[in-house]
């Protein structure tokens, strides 16, 4: 791996070209579709995962079908069209036992899928609090008409293979519900270097600049979700013309999102983004970046990541680069340690052409996340 050490503000431009690697990849352990009434698995042709029905896993709620089914491409439609509520107790949990592959099984991706759908008829999706294995996890605020997911990735302990997710009722007539679970076995690789066994990391956010669709499996062999993203009428999205992409960086996106980028229609122009978070702790950002084209002699793309700038006087300024992204290859900036106003929860992120760039900048993917208290274990349904 090679380390280019740029600013002093905890940045890290990682470009790892490592050769002869075989990719890892997630095991899918559960995929819960929550509320079905099937005996039989479903098997979505598109991902070939199979899907389950969750009356094994909790014994609490009411199964519900959705009524508007107008779902986001990308989505399954089977899994989505059906939910459990949960209309009584103040917590209701889910009981994941994986002890049949606990002696593999080091790290785990947890995810939690919504999707209201107007299945009460009432116009108004619900917020209430999500925990795992007696963990804080995040408080979910449902949509009329998107999917809301969280992701948590974390350690087991040894001692105990079952994985515990909790509803818990925050606010009055505001009755939880869940569409799907999902749980897939991580290799120690991914994702190491930002925490240890005793902390979970949160992803709050996964985008690709250039696809059309959702991304996951197949082509995401750790089964991660990418949401397809537009910057706006001043980027167009191209795809890469190289034969072969290598993609051997320490995260690992999949070759589909970098073999497609947002490039600015100005060369002289940034490309900015634009964040909110209710994330109060500071948060960490994956960049990616992949050149679409082999360049001649003339020509130069390169540019610096500036976090935050000016606009918000009350932060870090945080700046990497020159960023020059590898033609065939896939290139990785790390941005650690990012904090958003105080007041609104806003970030900006600026890709700035340098003065000798030629050609405008580009941007493949972005992920954010943030690391978790120290893990406890254990819950109690009844508090």
């Amino acid at each position: 791996m090679h380390t280019l050490n740029l600013d002093p503000l905890l940045l890290l431009l990682l470009l790892c070209f490592h050769t002869g690697l075989v990719p890892a990849s997630a095991k899918v352990l559960m995929s819960i579709d929550c509320g079905s009434s099937s005996l039989q698995p479903y098997t979505d042709d598109k991902t070939s995962l199979v899907w389950v029905a969750d009356d094994q896993y909790v014994r609490t709620g009411e199964t519900r079908n959705v009524i508007t089914k107008d779902l986001p491409p990308g989505w399954d439609s089977h899994v989505m069209s059906t939910l459990r509520e949960f209309s009584t107790r103040k917590k209701n949990c889910y009981s994941l036992d994986v002890a049949e592959d606990s002696t593999s099984v080091e790290r785990v991706l947890v995810r939690a899928s919504f999707y209201y759908g107007n299945y009460d008829n009432k116009s108004s999706p619900p917020t209430f609090h999500l925990q795992f294995n007696g963990n804080n996890w995040t408080q979910v605020e449902t949509s009329m008409d998107q999917v809301v997911y969280h992701e948590v990735v974390y350690s087991l302990n040894n001692k105990n293979s079952t994985i515990t997710i909790c509803l818990g009722q925050t606010q009055v007539d505001n009755f939880p519900f869940i569409s799907a679970l999902e749980v897939r076995s991580w290799d120690s690789d991914i994702y190491s270097s930002y925490t240890d066994q005793n902390h979970p990391l949160f992803f709050d956010k996964r985008v690709a600049f250039g696809v059309s669709t959702i991304v996951r499996l197949p082509e995401d062999s750790y089964d991660r979700i990418w949401i397809p993203s537009d910057i706006g009428s001043t980027t167009v999205k191209v795809r890469s013309n190289s034969t072969s992409l290598e993609v051997d960086i320490d995260d690992s996106p999949p070759e589909v999102v970098m073999r497609t980028s947002a490039v600015n229609l100005n060369s002289l122009a940034n490309i900015t983004l634009y964040g909110k978070t209710d994330v109060t702790v500071p948060f960490h950002i994956n960049l990616y970046f992949s050149e679409v084209m082999i360049l001649s002699s003339t020509q130069k793309r390169s540019f610096d990541v500036i976090v935050n700038g000016y606009a918000f006087a009350d932060n870090s300024v945080q700046k990497v680069g020159p960023v020059i992204p590898p033609y065939g290859r896939a290139l990785e900036v790390r941005i650690d340690n990012v904090t958003a106003d105080p007041f609104v929860g806003l970030f900006k992120i600026e890709i700035v052409p340098t003065d000798d760039s030629t050609l405008p900048p580009l941007i493949n993917a972005l992920e954010r996340f943030h690391i978790g208290d120290k893990l406890v274990q254990g819950t109690n349904s009844n508090d």
